[in-house]
């Protein structure tokens, strides 16, 4: 099973996407206050459990608690900010997002082979 690390500070997120260059990284922007972002997150989750791709470095982002890192990623790729939002990254562009109910395990298991 995969594990998802909640990046907290400014260092942790640059030092993700820099890494990936070398691993695709996959953002997961949750609001705690959204129950949308409840469910994606379960899908998330549910994703985790089965059969991830272990290749790849999975991050959430708590958009209320770390408003910060989430606007800096907004900023970094050019991607409209989003929750619940989900953002595949490689060499430190974003490859793949999509965001609300369009995240599910499906998505996930389909977008990240």
């Amino acid at each position: 099973m995969a594990t998802m690390t909640r990046l907290t500070s400014m260092e942790q997120l640059n030092t993700a996407l820099e890494a990936s260059h070398d691993r695709p990284l996959l953002l997961f922007k949750h609001s705690t206050r959204c129950p949308i972002s409840s469910a994606a997150m379960q899908q998330v989750m549910s994703y985790l459990e089965d059969e991830p791709n272990e290749s790849i470095d999975y991050r959430v982002i708590y958009v209320v608690e770390d408003r910060p890192i989430s606007l800096e990623v907004a900023e970094l790729t050019g991607i409209r900010h989003e929750s619940p939002q989900v953002i595949l990254v490689s060499e430190r562009n974003p490859i793949w997002n999509t965001s609300h109910s369009y995240i599910t395990s499906r998505a996930l298991r389909d977008e990240l082979l």
